[in-house]
Formats: structure tokens, C-alpha cells, sequence
């Protein structure tokens, strides 16, 4: 097993990678594939997306049990 010094040295070898490669260092939101500074259009979708998930399966059984 690695040692604490020696896990903490490759990790922070990850992160200077990490950072050199194209990272500008945890700005808040930037690997998101979406906008988190319009906080309306951040709700619906949200919603959009959580109400899709959620209500899916009842709707695909009401759909079942009314074909017949």
C-alpha cells in the first residue's frame, strides 16, 4: 500500500495536470454541459427533468392498464 506522503505527492501531481491541461482550477459550473447563472432557466429545467423521471412509470402503467 502507499504511504500518506506518497499518496499525497501523486495527488497533487494529478491536479497540477489536471490544471495544465486545460482546467482554470474549480471555477463553480464550468464542467456542467448546462447554465448555472440563469437561475430561472436553471428551475424549469430542473423541474423539466425531475418531473420526466419521476412520472414516466405511471404514466407508462395508466397507459398499459387503459389499452386492454
Amino acid at each position: 500500500m502507499l504511504g500518506p506522503v506518497t499518496s499525497r505527492i501523486l495527488g497533487q501531481n494529478v491536479m497540477k495536470n489536471f490544471i495544465r491541461n486545460g482546467s482554470h482550477g474549480g471555477v463553480p459550473g464550468e464542467n456542467l454541459p448546462f447554465n448555472i447563472h440563469n437561475r430561472t432557466r436553471l428551475t424549469i429545467n430542473f423541474l423539466l427533468f425531475a418531473l420526466t423521471g419521476i412520472s414516466s412509470p405511471f404514466l407508462i402503467v395508466m397507459y398499459q392498464m387503459k389499452k386492454k
